[in-house]
């Protein structure tokens, strides 16, 4: 079966089942390994030098592993019956995508602040972040929301999407590898600056197109949102550069412009702040039902990248090495 059908395949399993609390999820596993390779890696390596080639090496060790470990596996499914390799691919490649899961979570945070009830949507907004919670009122809770929604539709929808139709689920759950050894490792302090690096480096090379890809359908989509095609391409010239990350800024800046309200500002990271460059402008307050919106962006964004990679791929007839 054609990779274009069980891409979007996996899109609707993941709008249904999402990613089910009694089944062992594969970042589960990745964590583990991390964690225990990290382990092992620094009894040997104590140097800055020594860390990088440890880390380095734990990042392609698991990257390389996950992919050949699900190829062989979908492989050896396909020997017994072609259909059991497509619906692991299917099941497989929604596992990788974080639609529904990310709405359920944005949405508690929506619910707890239409309620009135703070300490609710402060606890909930902290399983999308890793700032400090504890002491953010309605309109910083929103904006924490907004801004996980924003960031994870490039490296939890689109990127494992994109890396799906270049090459099946194997692929995608590299992509996957590539970014839970981002949020385990991947930090600019002083324990992981070293150990991280590669990991880090990594995900910024594998989120690259993917973040130029939703900057672009968010412009197509301009059109149809508040801010317009003025606030989302003004948004998208001016701030997303001055991210921390060459990828965020991206989605944070577009989302911004197009609800016509301020991302960024300062965050408290284990009570030190942290300023980060504003995006957009603020053109009124952030207000609750912009978690709404940001998620309805999110879900045009995309299935309208969807759309694009079905044309792309229909009409150009691009060979799958697959």
């Amino acid at each position: 079966m054609e990779m274009l059908k069980l891409v979007w395949m996996a899109f609707l399993l993941d709008l249904i089942l999402g990613d089910p609390r009694w089944m062992p999820h594969p970042v589960s596993a990745m964590g583990w390994v991390i964690a225990k390779g990290e382990a092992g890696l620094r009894k040997l390596f104590r140097s800055p030098p020594g860390l990088r080639v440890a880390g380095s090496l734990l990042t392609v060790s698991l990257v390389g592993g996950v992919f050949v470990s699900y190829w062989a596996f979908i492989r050896l499914a396909g020997s017994y019956h072609p259909m059991l390799a497509v619906l692991f691919q299917v099941f497989f490649i929604s596992q990788c995508l974080a639609v529904k899961s990310l709405g359920q979570h944005a949405l508690a945070v929506w619910e707890a602040l239409t309620d009135r009830d703070h300490p609710r949507a402060r606890l909930a907004v902290a399983k999308m972040v890793g700032r400090d919670t504890a002491l953010l009122d309605e309109g910083e809770i929103s904006r924490a929301a907004i801004e996980s929604v924003a960031e994870s539709t490039v490296d939890g929808i689109i990127s494992p999407l994109f890396f799906a139709f270049l090459g099946g689920a194997p692929l995608a759950m590299a992509f996957k590898a590539v970014s839970t050894l981002d949020s385990s490792i991947g930090y600019l302090n002083d324990h992981y600056r070293d150990f991280g690096w590669a990991a880090a480096w990594l995900d910024d090379i594998a989120n690259y197109i993917p973040a130029r890809l939703t900057g672009l359908c968010f412009l197509l989509l301009a059109p149809m949102t508040a801010g317009g095609l003025p606030g989302v391409a003004e948004a998208l010239w001016r701030d997303s550069g001055r991210h921390l990350s060459p990828n965020s800024g991206i989605p944070e800046a577009a989302t911004a412009g197009a609800l016509g309200i301020q991302l960024g500002g300062t965050n408290c990271y284990g009570g030190v702040p942290s300023h980060r460059a504003t995006m957009g402008r603020a053109w009124r307050p952030i207000e609750i039902a912009d978690i709404r919106r940001s998620l309805v962006l999110m879900l045009f964004v995309t299935l309208l990248f969807l759309s694009g990679m079905t044309v792309f791929i229909e009409y150009i007839q691009v060979p799958a090495w697959y």
